[in-house]
C-alpha cells in the first residue's frame, strides 16, 4: 500500500522484516517513519541504514551453474 516501500523481506535473526524504501529527502523519510513506525503499537523499534552508494544492483537468480 506505501509506493515509497520498494521492497520487504520478512527473515530471520535480529530483525523481523527488512525495508528498502525511497525518498526524496530526509524529511520524507521522517514522516514516513512516523506512519508506519512510531503509529504502529506492533512495531518496538526499528532502525535506519541509509545507503551512501550502490556496489552492485540485480536480482537475477543464476539457474543451470555456471556460464
Amino acid at each position: 500500500e506505501v509506493p515509497q516501500v520498494q521492497q520487504c523481506y520478512y527473515v530471520t535473526g535480529e530483525a523481523d522484516f527488512i525495508l528498502v524504501v525511497t525518498v526524496a529527502t530526509m524529511a520524507d523519510y521522517e514522516t514516513l517513519t512516523r506512519r508506519l513506525f512510531f503509529a504502529n503499537n506492533n512495531v518496538k523499534r526499528f532502525r535506519t541504514f541509509v545507503a551512501m552508494d550502490r556496489v552492485k544492483v540485480g536480482l537475477e537468480v543464476p539457474v543451470g551453474g555456471p556460464a
